[in-house]
């Protein structure tokens, strides 16, 4: 038992509790130019000196596209109910736009069959951060046109896997793609336009909203229409400091209440219009928009690695910005320079973030409160630390299964507390191309020699095994 759960807190989670692990195309898949794939903002990215750690590509990653048979042997193994996977925009519908290339929608009904033949529910993430270069060049997601012709991309893949693929999610951390993309230029496509950027979050949401009708026009009725959003938990420096307390309604607005006051509630928060106001008057916000973006959620994707903590920034500080999301001299937080970011307390993970499973719990709380009624799954959880094989070649990641247990006891404290989470993907089933990063983070619980392309699972990999086959916690030392 954790800490933090008390003993009216079950033991196990309840039957139907999916035990899944998540990845994303361009991370696993590598074969970036077979069967009609175009370049991806991705693929153009790491492919300019500088942008990523050691000049890393996605182009051969974990080489998923011809090994995804042993990668589902895998994850059977490891008693897996649930596999997160998204497809590639640009090996589906090379320019972005007209029909779909059917070799590469080939490979996505094999990777579904595979999966259903092993008895592992597939849940398709439509966009995860890979938008076609083409779109980019016409303007990407600061262009309206960019969301309509994700709506078109959509109803493709929709009614190719709609007749055996129940859960759907339409965007991936929609905060990265606009802010990190547009604002601080950390990914791709590597823009450093404040301005453009909330743009890009307006058309991002509309492309859920867009994307979600396609869906639902071409599938059965019966399936799940979701989004995985990466809602900040932020927490004042000091609670009772007014100032503070300013700066953090300023971040949760940013991260939080840009994407999910449209898509939950049919309008923007009017204290971000406020704070905005200096860099847009949102007069790209058309009249019908705010309806189409709040379509009725079927469930809320959850992503959750570590707390924010922020402060009224004093004037004369100077420094890095200690925001967990890369090094930048461009701000991903629009228009909240007076606002610093601060290293929460405790251990850290290899990217820096601070290990703290409560902010989980917090964060579905929140929820359950800000959507009554609304399932949600934990879409995203895991942690990156410096992982090597002993000399057996076995890995040992006791740090890991330390994060997982802590986490996931989180989990189930919040279904006892009345939270109806109905399930958890751990990030991410294999070692793999970390954006920027490049190969130099490892989130997996399963080792990959990035020459050999071996895998090997840790030892996290082999606890939570047991959790997904029992449904209770194993205690971390027993691996």
């Amino acid at each position: 038992m954790s800490d933090s759960a008390t003993p009216a807190t079950p033991v196990t989670f309840p039957p139907a509790f999916l035990w899944g692990a998540a990845t994303s195309a361009y991370q696993i898949e590598g074969a970036v130019r077979e069967d009609g794939r175009t370049p991806s903002i991705w693929d153009t990215f790491s492919h300019t000196p500088g942008k990523t750690i050691g000049g890393d590509t996605g182009d051969i990653a974990v080489d998923h596209y011809h090994r995804y048979r042993d990668d589902v042997a895998l994850m059977a193994d490891l008693n897996l109910s649930a596999y997160r996977f998204s497809v590639s925009w640009s090996r589906v519908q090379p320019t972005g736009r007209g029909p779909a290339v059917q070799r590469g929608l080939d490979f996505y009904r094999r990777l579904v069959d595979e999966l259903l033949a092993k008895g592992i529910k597939p849940a398709v993430t439509l966009y995860h951060w890979d938008l076609p270069q083409e779109l980019e060049d016409a303007g990407g997601w600061p262009e309206r046109d960019t969301a309509y012709r994700f709506a078109e991309y959509a109803g493709i893949v929709g009614e190719a896997l709609g007749d055996r693929v129940e859960q759907w999610i339409t965007l991936n951390e929609p905060w990265c793609s606009a802010f990190l993309g547009y604002a601080s230029g950390v990914h791709a496509p590597g823009r450093t336009d404040p301005a453009a950027s909330l743009k890009a979050a307006h058309h991002l949401n509309l492309a859920h909203g867009l994307g979600t009708k396609a869906l639902r026009s071409v599938m059965p009725a019966r399936n799940q229409v979701a989004i995985s959003l990466n809602s900040s938990v932020v927490r004042p420096l000091s609670p009772s400091d007014p100032a503070d307390q300013v700066a953090a309604r300023k971040i949760d607005d940013l991260s939080s209440g840009i994407f999910h006051g449209p898509m939950l509630h049919g309008a923007y928060p009017e204290t971000l219009l406020e704070a905005t106001s200096s860099l847009t008057d949102w007069s790209y916000v058309l009249d019908g928009d705010l309806e189409l973006i709040h379509q009725p959620l079927d469930a809320l994707g959850l992503n959750y690695y570590t707390p924010t903590l922020v402060s009224a920034a004093d004037p004369d500080a100077k420094g890095p910005r200690a925001d967990g999301h890369g090094s930048s001299e461009h701000s991903p937080w629009p228009a909240a320079d007076d606002v610093a970011f601060h290293q929460s307390p405790g251990e850290q993970t290899e990217m820096g973030w601070s290990v703290d499973p409560t902010g989980l719990h917090e964060l579905i709380m929140r929820y359950t409160r800000e959507a009554p009624g609304l399932p949600l799954y934990i879409t995203e959880n895991g942690a990156a630390y410096d992982d090597k094989p002993d000399a057996d070649g076995k890995v040992h990641d006791p740090e890991r299964v330390a994060y997982l247990h802590g986490h996931l006891s989180e989990v189930r404290r919040a279904i006892t507390d009345g939270a109806d989470v109905r399930g958890y993907f751990l990030w991410s089933l294999l070692d793999n191309f970390e954006w920027a990063y490049g190969y130099d983070k490892r989130f997996g619980a399963v080792y990959v020699d990035y020459v050999t392309q071996q895998r090997t699972p840790k030892s996290s990999a082999l606890w939570y095994a047991r959790a997904a086959k029992s449904g209770a916690l194993p205690e971390p030392e027993h691996i």
